[in-house]
């Protein structure tokens, strides 16, 4: 066989695997322009299981970081044996956040160490509603403070709910996909793709530090706690084929 012979038939099968190439993307073009998409959303009020109270130990000291921090244990301690005392556990009681960091004052137009701040924040759980008043009082005479209380959901109730909201929001998109295909006077196809958005819960605040004037106020909230719903959501995304 002559080399120009050879060298026609690697051009035919170029051209014919070529030719195979580009009806099949062709095909995968055509198929993929005939879908559908649509998002849906479910959003519900749902009753909290628990009430979270976020305690606060603060101290200052002007001398040393280690005098503030010993100062901020010795506290801590005393609202631990008193939060105990009201009947919790101590794995209802973690540790949210704790720092120690030093204080300046700029207003003369240079830097001056005013004090050294520990901050041990606690994250205090209960299921007993009705005992958030004794934790607040408790934690509130042992020398802390009150950040926030929250009517929150648990790790189990919420993923019951994450659950209940992922599908009712997958069945929402559905719907909306069905009603354009209709509108177009088609019928849904295969289900080509989905992907959810994250699902969301916000907490219920009943008390911000912030926002009130003191420790009276938290206690005065807790004492009088009427539950109320937190918010939960979730959406997500569908393609479908039509036909």
């Amino acid at each position: 066989m002559t080399k120009l012979n050879i060298t026609a038939i690697v051009v035919v099968l170029i051209v014919i695997i070529g030719a195979i190439v580009g009806i099949v993307l062709l095909k995968s073009g055509s198929v993929s322009e005939q879908t559908v998409s649509a998002s849906g959303n479910y959003q519900k009020g749902v009753a909290p299981d628990q009430v979270v109270v976020y305690v606060l130990v603060q101290t200052k000291d002007n001398v040393s970081a280690d005098n503030a921090k010993n100062e901020n244990a010795r506290i801590s301690d005393n609202v631990m044996t008193a939060l105990i005392k009201t009947g919790l556990e101590k794995k209802d009681i973690e540790t949210e956040s704790y720092s120690i960091n030093p204080e300046y004052d700029w207003s003369s137009g240079s830097q001056k160490l005013i004090d050294y701040v520990a901050s041990n924040t606690l994250k205090v759980t209960t299921k007993d509603f009705s005992n958030a008043g004794e934790i607040v009082d408790g934690a509130v005479n042992a020398g802390a403070l009150i950040n926030n209380i929250n009517f929150e959901l648990s790790n189990e109730k919420s993923n019951e709910y994450k659950a209940t909201a992922l599908a009712e929001a997958s069945k929402d998109a559905k719907m909306k996909a069905e009603s354009i295909a209709a509108g177009l006077g088609k019928k849904l196809g295969k289900l080509v793709s989905v992907s959810a958005s994250d699902y969301n819960y916000m907490p219920y605040p009943i008390y911000a530090r912030a926002e009130m004037a003191g420790s009276t106020d938290a206690m005065k909230v807790a004492t009088d706690i009427n539950p109320q719903n937190v918010d939960i959501s979730a959406s997500a995304t569908v393609v479908y084929e039509i036909k």
